[in-house]
């Protein structure tokens, strides 16, 4: 399975350089003229392209918002702001490692230090 990403603003540009150095497919909200765009359009976007969204913005989490099994994946990082960008970084890819095969589409997926939380969509909300 192959993933594709889409790193929003609020999530360091070391971590889209990290992930495409890691070979994933990572395109960045501040390089496709996102940047201070709503969440909607961030949200569209990541959905246009096929795209996980990787963020730290919690709204995104919110799955009456963004209902789980209408996008192809968002990742919430929950990890301090006071640590450094490489602890997160470290945590994203241990992350990805973890999940390495899964279908992530239409799943909230949050990282914390140490943990990973999935949650899924019913079959019904993919439209089984």
């Amino acid at each position: 399975m192959t993933w594709r990403f889409l790193v929003d603003e609020d999530v360091s540009r070391l971590i889209t350089r990290s992930f495409q150095a890691a070979g994933y497919d990572t395109e960045d909200v501040r390089d496709v003229g996102l940047r201070a765009h709503s969440d909607q359009d961030v949200f569209l976007y990541a959905r246009k392209r096929g795209a996980i969204l990787i963020t730290a913005d919690k709204g995104f989490a919110n799955i009456f918002q963004f209902p789980l099994g209408t996008h192809y994946g968002i990742i919430v990082v929950r990890i301090p702001d006071e640590l450094p960008t490489e602890v997160v970084t470290r945590e994203l890819l241990r992350a990805l490692d973890e999940l390495a095969g899964e279908d992530l589409n239409g799943t909230l997926v949050i990282v914390e230090l140490g943990r990973v939380r999935i949650r899924r969509p019913s079959a019904q909300s993919l439209g089984d």
